[in-house]
């Protein structure tokens, strides 16, 4: 009888507990401080022992605008993301005035491509690459990438490299030559076909002429036929796209999508069992907030399953990671009082994999 009620209590624990990972949860990463008052753009990193790295922009000094001081840290979760320890710096500030935008890539060789932006003044941000070998343990001395023009201001969000079934990798970038003379930015393509040792513009400046802001923050992701679908953030009110036919070299004329959208960023990312495209952005014309979800079955041409991640009052999100797991998916993204960017905090967000489509 002892061993039957000892079976009954383990298989309830057990039930209990997969019912509890299948709800969804947050956490504070990292709360803005004193010390730290901007906690943001983030991307995660599955390793191959399971365990999950995370690296963000971590702000120090007092101020949390994008000319502040700020280096990338890193924590590591052994738990799929419910707990993070061990907190350390992956890259150190090596620019005059910081290093911006993690980008962690796992390549098909198995190395892990790390890029940061490097930034000595808003006529000075270069795209800065390491390479690891071992796993994210240690990586290459950090090389800039060749840009045109130089110098110049380009930069690009955290978590928008891919690579491509063909192997090539490709790097979205926006640039302007001196923000302080012209912050209207233009985008275009770097690709590499050697595993990121030598870089290729695209032959298309790719511009959005009705945006006052110009084409900002783009993205990429593979569409099931073979095309490259990118987006871009612009002043309009919508999100804009634009196509390439030849793996990143050159681009379609943009075009808005039917989405709106505030002056910020989108996140785009394939969901590993359904193979459809999940969209993560602010489903407002002029605010960031809500963080709304939305999936689309038809490769980016229509939107449904509209759900808002986070929606908390007077509260901004925005820069958004996408990690997917097998039973469940993760987001990080700033959220900071609205109005006040010196205060941004680094949430992680966890939601079961079917969650979009209930």
């Amino acid at each position: 009888m002892r061993t039957l009620k000892v079976a009954v209590l383990l298989t309830a624990r057990t039930i209990l507990q997969g019912a509890a990972l299948k709800e969804p949860y947050e956490l504070l990463l990292a709360p803005a401080t004193a010390e730290h008052p901007r906690n943001s753009e983030a991307d995660m990193l599955v390793l191959r022992d399971g365990r999950i790295l995370v690296a963000w922009i971590e702000f120090y000094g007092s101020s949390a605008q994008d000319w502040g001081a700020a280096r990338i840290a890193a924590m590591i979760s052994t738990d799929k993301g419910r707990s993070w320890h061990g907190k350390y710096t992956l890259q150190e500030n090596i620019g005059q005035m910081n290093v911006m935008e993690p980008d962690l890539l796992r390549l098909k060789s198995g190395k892990v491509l790390f890029l940061f932006c490097r930034k000595n003044s808003p006529a000075d941000c270069v795209p800065m690459i390491r390479i690891s070998t071992d796993d994210a343990r240690t990586f290459s001395p950090p090389r800039p990438m060749p840009v045109t023009p130089a110098p110049s201001y380009t930069g690009f969000n955290h978590e928008r490299a891919i690579q491509l079934r063909s192997g090539r990798i490709l790097m979205p970038v926006f640039f302007t030559t001196d923000y302080r003379v012209e912050p209207r930015m233009l985008t275009r393509v770097y690709y590499s076909d050697d595993e990121g040792m030598n870089w290729t513009p695209s032959e298309t400046v790719v511009d959005v002429p009705q945006s006052k802001a110009g084409a900002q923050e783009p993205g990429v992701v593979e569409l099931k036929d073979g095309r490259v679908m990118m987006w871009m953030r612009t002043s309009t009110g919508k999100v804009y796209k634009c196509d390439s036919l030849d793996r990143g070299r050159t681009w379609s004329q943009p075009v808005p999508m039917s989405v709106q959208s505030p002056l910020s960023p989108q996140s785009i990312k394939r969901h590993p069992q359904t193979g459809d495209l999940i969209l993560v952005w602010n489903n407002s014309p002029d605010r960031r907030r809500p963080l709304t979800c939305a999936v689309s079955r038809d490769e980016g041409e229509t939107w449904k399953h509209f759900k808002d991640l986070d929606s908390e009052p007077e509260r901004g999100f925005a820069y958004t990671s996408i990690e997917f797991l097998r039973d469940r998916a993760l987001f990080t993204y700033y959220v900071s009082p609205l109005g006040r960017q010196a205060q941004w905090s680094l949430r992680l967000h966890a939601v079961p994999i079917d969650w979009f489509y209930h």
